[in-house]
């Protein structure tokens, strides 16, 4: 495998990872549908609680109960149009309880299920909630262990935002399940064959959430767009270069994906963090794999042939088994008695 280097010191390192598929589950699209459509649900408690932020605007958190004893605290980004409702979320959450975690995903603008207040939303390189909200839980917990774990566009923003503060000190380690590192070799991915039922899907519902606000705020001096121009949009490129990047500050499509691809802050991050990733992921191509070079001697990469976009499944089809809910419980462990 391209890349592998299981013994560099001066940078990162990026390794095979020990998940192996089963005979049935080869197929990427198997990998990335079956546990959201056919995979049943871990049952799951968990309470809410609203967070107003500097702007009169708020931020949807939802917790797990607190295992006793609790080893810490496990901070979770989502994905693109996420929730707490999305399969990873609430089965990850579930699971990491059992295992003795208190478990808090932090809903990005507008993914609660609750239309927000202001015209900002959220894209892949969004970290000023995040940082938020981990300095308002750091302030709460004091020295308790804290943990991040970022699935997709989540695990972009969690990358990107240990990158830009490398001396951060809310997050003792981190974990980060198949993000979109390179955001327009991502976009043009989505663009080919089957891929673009998924980004068909995902676009439809940005365009709902969005037509929504439009019809309850004025967008007419942050957007120059109309309802009609947003329901014609067909893919993320066209939804960047007319959305994302003029409601938040970039020239165009090309500089937003330029300055918030998680892959260019890999080189600076000081936090332990552990990077899962597929080769056959249908979000992206092999182009958003870095090598041991680009990351820094924090960050280790582990890297499967197989496990398609938050996939990584084993088992049978009645009874399927999702590898890295373990890998990561066992990662948290290894933090956990390293900073013991």
């Amino acid at each position: 495998m391209k890349g592998i280097d299981k013994h560099s010191q001066a940078h990162g390192k990026v390794l095979r990872s020990e998940f192996t598929p089963s005979a049935w589950a080869k197929n990427r699209h198997v990998q990335t549908i079956w546990p959201r459509f056919f995979q049943r649900r871990q049952p799951l408690t968990f309470t809410e609680q609203r967070v107003e932020t500097p702007d009169n605007d708020f931020v949807d958190l939802a917790w797990s109960a607190e295992p006793e004893p609790c080893k810490g605290i496990v901070v979770i980004f989502h994905g693109l149009e996420g929730s707490i409702r999305s399969h990873y979320a609430n089965d990850i959450m579930a699971f990491l309880y059992t295992q003795g975690w208190r478990v808090v995903l932090m809903h990005f603008r507008g993914c609660s299920g609750s239309v927000n207040n202001t015209t900002k939303t959220y894209h892949s390189g969004d970290t000023l909630d995040a940082t938020f909200i981990l300095e308002r839980l750091r302030a709460q917990f004091g020295e308790q262990l804290m943990i991040g774990l970022g699935f997709s566009l989540g695990g972009n923003v969690l990358l990107k935002l240990l990158g830009e503060q490398p001396k951060q000190k809310w997050l003792q380690a981190a974990c980060v399940v198949s993000a979109p590192l390179k955001l327009a070799e991502c976009a043009s991915s989505m663009q080919q064959g089957f891929s673009r039922v998924y980004q068909r899907y995902l676009l439809a519902s940005m365009k709902r959430t969005l037509l929504k606000k439009m019809q309850r705020i004025d967008y007419s001096r942050v957007l120059p767009i109309t309802e009609a121009h947003v329901k014609d949009i067909t893919s993320f490129r066209q939804f960047d270069e007319l959305v994302t990047a003029p409601l938040h500050g970039f020239e165009d499509a090309v500089d937003y994906y330029e300055k918030c691809s998680g892959f260019y802050f890999l080189s600076a991050i000081r936090t332990p963090t552990l990077v899962l990733h597929a080769k056959d992921d249908p979000f992206m191509n092999e182009q958003v794999i870095p090598e041991p070079s680009d990351l820094s001697s924090s960050v280790t990469v582990e890297l499967s042939e197989y496990g398609g976009h938050v996939g990584f499944m084993q088992g049978t089809p009645w009874r399927p088994v999702i590898w890295f809910h373990q890998r990561v419980a066992s990662y948290l462990d290894q933090q956990r008695e390293a900073h013991s």
